[in-house]
């Protein structure tokens, strides 16, 4: 079994948009030492958002998702990336318009994040604040388009899987030759939305059957009440496991986490309680890139 992986995502403006600790988003220094605090904690992929609005209204294309600053991003990589400790850094703005991300990848981020299932997202933990929901089909030609792109720039993707059918496409995709192995793939459990896949026992082991071979495989629950027995599931079960403000910015006893640290030194526990060790940053780099990446 690989050394345990910890993603964490520190950035809850649009999952849990009533957290008093998350700064505003403009505020890169106060984010990225977030991160930097994490992953002293025990996190080797920064799964971040740089800086980005949602839109307020359908677009013409029929999409409805966000748009970007692109030096906000540049800005919080740097910082992330200030103390020397090189984690991965993962742009997580699956939510964005393909050119978009095409220019974000121009910045040089070890990965970024795309979904190879269609985006219908309905964010509204507290409901005397406006919902956040977010519309896209990804279409395969995207995909493809996407996939080329990442490779041409040295972009590893990370393939967000929601339902099983994005497993159809990631191996339709990978049939072409234009994802990098070893293929990283999360899978979401509890993401309110259309794209909903219920956060259970069952649905874990139900999408990890079905993964195309060869596939590691992390897990990203938002759902307080089950996220982290399901955590524990996917240790146990040789998995990778995402933790942070998005996914869920609450403690296994119910209280709101002060930081994102918190939430990743509560997996480290796990894992050294079952004796599985925590990667570090040369660990995680071997595994998510291979055997031969330094």
């Amino acid at each position: 079994m690989d050394p345990l992986i910890i993603t964490v995502t520190c950035d809850s403006s649009m999952s849990y948009p009533g957290n008093p600790h998350m700064p505003p988003i403009e505020d890169t220094e106060t984010i990225g030492q977030q991160y930097i605090d994490a992953v002293n904690a025990g996190a080797t992929i920064c799964h971040h958002h740089g800086v980005h609005y949602l839109e307020h209204e359908m677009g013409a294309d029929g999409k409805r998702l966000s748009t970007i600053d692109h030096d906000g991003w540049q800005r919080l990589t740097d910082k992330i990336r200030s103390v020397g400790t090189d984690p991965i850094i993962q742009y997580g703005i699956a939510s964005a318009r393909l050119p978009e991300k095409i220019r974000l990848m121009k910045q040089k981020p070890d990965m970024m994040s795309y979904a190879f299932n269609v985006h219908d997202e309905y964010f509204r933990p507290d409901e005397s604040l406006p919902a956040n929901e977010m519309y896209a089909l990804h279409p395969r030609d995207e995909l493809e388009e996407a996939s080329r792109a990442a490779a041409e720039h040295g972009v590893k993707l990370e393939i967000e899987c929601f339902y099983t059918g994005a497993f159809w496409n990631l191996q339709f995709i990978r049939d072409m030759q234009l994802l990098n192995e070893p293929i990283w793939a999360t899978l979401f459990l509890g993401w309110p939305g259309g794209a909903w896949t219920p956060p259970t026992p069952k649905s874990l082991t139900y999408l990890v059957d079905h993964l195309p071979t060869g596939v590691n495989w992390n897990v990203s629950t938002m759902d307080p009440s089950t996220q982290w027995a399901l955590a524990a599931m996917a240790i146990g079960m040789g998995g990778h496991v995402r933790v942070g403000w998005e996914d869920n910015p609450y403690l296994p006893d119910g209280e709101l986490s002060k930081s994102n640290a918190q939430l990743v030194e509560v997996i480290v526990k796990m894992a050294e309680t079952i004796g599985r060790p925590v990667a570090d940053v040369a660990a995680a780099r071997r595994i998510v890139f291979g055997e031969t990446a330094q």
